[in-house]
């Protein structure tokens, strides 16, 4: 099992056919998560495949506030609910989950860790791999708060060494978990994604970029040209340890990092209220899952309000996570849309108007 502490220095290595699959269900939480799982494990060493996360680790990779076993056990689900699919030389595919297992538990000491174990499935593409991967340092991406943000670094990362990418448009868009039909306008997709990541970037990271128009197929816009440049103006860089201490809430006080039981018991006994108060750690991942489909326009304080109008217009949509951001998505589509035919002076206004519309499609059901 890895149990070695993270440095300001660690190595995120990885295969590039494992970052050219798609990773459209995995929240910037998750995605970062397994970035740290990569940083941890020894890529020579399968038997390091099992990584441990001191529960501190853990709650601050994740965003999470405070330890809540309810919480934990959906986060576990959808952690060992993540597929990967990998093409066969026919054209075909070979569907597995990234993880096997994932375990919360005290050690002897009573000091609180997650493990988390790859599949055998995943072992080829996490281990032993010969040539075509990439690596970069992990304080890259710990500040990254968008998922758009995350994979374009990784991405571009990949390319570094040569210093240009020529993509498609569409190859793009999955590559980084956007739907193919999402921003069919060109401008659209320039202003929500390109240029918010290139500024992240910029901003937090090793690398920044330029791009530019490549080829067309007919009018529309096909394939883009990105010139990936060495950056020298970033931010300071940040451990995990620093990253983990940035928010003092997400600290568990106590000499060896003790947690009471009952403490994580609690959610088993209050599932109902719990999962639906604004104070709980379970609304919070919430809240922020929702924000992305949102391409994070809104603020947190807008979604909670845009939440509680779903709680009275969607209930039989409010009630489903997946539900509920599936419908956001098209809501969000649709305003988009809307944001071209007409000059929107207040967008969160105009967007909240749509939701308090509600889902027409399925009102009768």
């Amino acid at each position: 099992m890895a149990k070695h502490k993270l440095k300001k220095d660690y190595l995120v290595v990885k295969q590039n056919a494992l970052n050219e699959m798609r990773s459209k269900e995995m929240t910037v939480q998750e995605l970062r998560l397994f970035s740290v799982y990569l940083s941890k494990i020894n890529p020579k060493d399968p038997k390091t495949k099992v990584v441990r996360f001191p529960l501190n680790d853990f709650l601050a990779i994740m965003e999470l506030k405070e330890p809540n076993i309810l919480y934990f056990k959906g986060v576990a689900e959808k952690l060992l609910r993540k597929p990967i699919f990998v093409p066969t030389e026919r054209g075909g595919f070979d569907a597995f989950n990234l993880f096997s297992r994932f375990r919360l538990d005290a050690d002897e000491d009573g000091e609180w860790y997650v493990d988390i174990n790859a599949t055998d499935e995943a072992l080829p593409l996490l281990f032993g791999f010969q040539g075509r991967f990439f690596k970069y340092k992990l304080w890259n991406t710990l500040r990254l708060k968008g998922k758009n943000q995350y994979r374009m670094y990784e991405v571009l990362k990949q390319n570094e060494r040569i210093g240009n990418k020529i993509i498609s448009v569409p190859d793009l868009k999955s590559m980084l978990g956007i739907d193919e039909n999402e921003y069919p306008e060109f401008k659209h997709f320039k202003q929500s994604v390109l240029e918010p990541c290139r500024k992240a970037l910029s901003e937090l990271t090793d690398i920044s970029y330029t791009y530019e128009i490549h080829s067309k197929k007919g009018r529309k816009i096909y394939e883009l040209k990105f010139t990936i440049i060495k950056n020298m103006d970033y931010v300071d860089q940040l451990s995990l340890d620093n990253f983990i201490n940035m928010d003092g809430e997400n600290t568990i006080h106590g000499e060896h990092q003790r947690i009471d039981i009952s403490v994580l018991d609690n959610g088993l006994n209050e599932i109902g209220e719990q999962s639906q108060s604004e104070t709980s750690p379970i609304y919070e991942e919430r809240i922020n899952f929702l924000r992305e489909a949102c391409d994070n326009e809104f603020s947190r304080e807008e979604m909670v309000v845009i939440y509680s109008i779903m709680q009275q217009r969607v209930p039989y949509i409010h009630a489903s996570e997946m539900k509920s951001h599936d419908f956001l998505r098209h809501k969000y589509r649709e305003f988009l849309l809307s944001s071209k035919k007409t000059e929107i002076k207040n967008r969160y206004s105009y967007f909240k108007r749509m939701v308090e519309v509600g889902d027409t499609l399925h009102e009768n059901h």
